[in-house]
């Protein structure tokens, strides 16, 4: 980019006077423009590259950008083939930095010098040119190192083993339980070594850097309590990171803030939205991407409620939701299902493992209230028909115990309740219970790296009083591979006092990982963004 920065007459070589000829008149014109436009244009120059003011920028609404528009039933970076969760590595957004701190660039001077002619007299005009020299910036080094895994990956995923090709000391990723078992491996093993997350550390506890890890929102406090820890993925230099979390829990925002006798939810939203004001207005980071490389994480059936109030939020920033429902906004490819796991101790000890498949007698079990259409619908169907089969309570008799239930059964179901998200899927797992997964527009957790269809059932609503005799239709050759491979997939819904490898926080890190990774961060010069809004500029390419 060039800009005229400071122009030096030198006298006329002859010393009479000009005559006043129309000619001459218009010279003198153009001289006045070089003395009155020229400075004013220094100064724009000067106050426009200086450094960034913490404000939001008012051309970020001017960036018409958005994500590819994959349907539920794209393809997939892990094995190319039709996928419920359709996340695509190669459909990336750009999103462009509207501002450029003087300290990331260097100006190069250049000297001109004009001979003019006009009438047997000569003039020399003197033109000082500066061009703006980026230095490649934090950002753009992150972004090459981004490029560089992308590639890594795709050619990863060509490989279509069952197997791993990668070596790795805790586990190799093998089996139909993956969607690509060496992209998934390549990916998690760049993750480890590249994935940076800036916690802002703005806001105070309880409702910010706090959640709750004792209750069916166990998921969410466990996640922001590890983070804020700071022993996983999270920097302190922000211009380090690749993503940046928002720190607030939407439990503590209805705990604290909920008016109940109202059903009033707008402090719920205040809140929100002065939080993304206060960090927008004293970082850069939400503005240069319009918080497409920022995330919130919620198990809480109002996430998507409480993230509706800023509409860059909803629309553009990863959301990690325990209610990844389509029908409400869930967008597979930037938004992540988070499962629901319901810890009422904090611990997972006595939850994992179960018998042997030949020592589980149920064909079928749930136990749950009425709590929304679908429940309604599996209670009214099998509630009452005492089928020692397809075993359903909505409250279990005295002195039966719903955890040896669901160890001694072969498929246990997880209906919806009035959101779709359900800790009984985890529950199964735990217990190495096949889950029956029954609900609609539901993504149901990693669905990115797993393939659900080769360790769960999945039966539309609509089949609900088909259940035994779909399940029925299982054979005991597949039922015992299914078995295997829930048993196989457990690793990574665990959850640990301390993280472990593969465990169930560090594959929710992977899915905002691989969302960060369909986006690229750039620079855009703002001769473009000024054109955008109407502003003339005198920087040119």
């Amino acid at each position: 980019m060039t800009c005229l920065n400071k122009v030096a007459m030198t006298p006329p070589s002859s010393d009479h006077k000009r005559p006043h000829t129309p000619s001459s008149f218009r010279f003198s014109s153009l001289n006045l423009v070089w003395f009155l436009v020229v400075p004013s244009t220094v100064f724009f120059l000067v106050s426009t590259l200086g450094p960034h003011r913490p404000s939001i920028s008012p051309l970020s609404s001017l960036l018409q950008v958005s994500f590819s528009n994959n349907s539920l039933q794209g393809s997939s970076i892990f094995n190319g083939s039709s996928i419920d969760s359709s996340f695509q590595l190669e459909a990336e957004t750009d999103y462009f930095v509207s501002n450029m701190p003087l300290p990331d660039a260097i100006i190069e001077k250049h000297t001109i010098q004009l001979d003019i002619s006009k009438n047997n007299e000569s003039e020399s005009v003197v033109i000082v040119t500066s061009k703006i020299v980026k230095k490649n910036s934090k950002l753009e080094r992150n972004e090459a190192n981004l490029a560089r895994v992308r590639s890594s990956i795709k050619q990863a995923a060509l490989v279509r083993n069952l197997t791993s090709t990668h070596q790795d000391p805790d586990y190799v990723p093998h089996g139909p339980i993956y969607r690509n078992a060496n992209a998934f491996h390549r990916s998690y093993l760049e993750m480890e070594k590249v994935f940076k997350i800036y916690v802002y550390k703005e806001g105070e506890p309880p409702i910010f850097h706090n959640g709750p890890c004792r209750s069916i929102y166990s998921s969410e406090g466990r996640f922001i309590h590890e983070l804020e820890k700071g022993n996983f993925y999270t920097t302190e230099d922000p211009d380090e990171a690749l993503v940046y979390f928002l720190p607030f829990s939407v439990v503590m925002l209805v705990q604290y803030l909920y008016e109940p006798e109202t059903s009033n939810t707008n402090a719920i939203g205040r809140t929100v939205v002065d939080y993304i004001d206060v960090i927008s207005g004293k970082y850069p980071y939400w503005n240069r991407s319009l918080g497409a490389d920022h995330f919130m994480l919620s198990c809480h059936d109002w996430g998507p409620r409480t993230s509706s109030y800023v509409p860059h939020l909803f629309h553009k920033s990863v959301r990690v939701l325990c209610n990844a429902n389509t029908s409400e906004g869930f967008n597979p490819s930037k938004d992540a299902s988070f499962p629901e796991i319901n810890l009422l101790t904090g611990e997972v000890e006595g939850l994992l493992g179960g018998p042997s498949p030949s020592h589980r007698s149920i064909l079928a079990f749930f136990a749950g209230r009425l709590h929304g259409y679908i429940r309604y619908l599996l209670l009214n169907e099998w509630k009452d028909k005492r089928d020692p089969d397809v075993q359903v309570f909505d409250q279990l008799p005295k002195g039966v115990s719903y955890m040896s239930k669901l160890k001694n059964s072969r498929f246990c179901l997880c209906p919806s309740g009035y959101e779709v998200a359900s800790p009984r899927i985890v529950e199964a797992i735990y217990a190495e219970c096949v889950p029956v997964l029954i609900s609609d527009n539901y993504v149901p957790p990693f669905s990115d790296v797993l393939n659900w269809k080769s360790f769960s059932i999945q039966i539309a609503v609509k089949d609900i009083p088909n259940i035994k005799k779909i399940l029925m239709g299982v054979s005991q050759r597949q039922y015992l591979r299914m078995q295997r491979r829930v048993k196989q997939v457990q690793r990574h819904f665990v959850v640990n006092a301390t993280p472990k490898r593969y465990d169930v926080f560090h594959m929710i890190n992977h899915s905002i990982w691989l969302r960060r990774l369909n986006i690229h961060v750039r620079y855009q010069s703002w001769s473009i963004l000024k054109a955008r809004a109407g502003v003339s500029t005198c920087l040119k390419q």
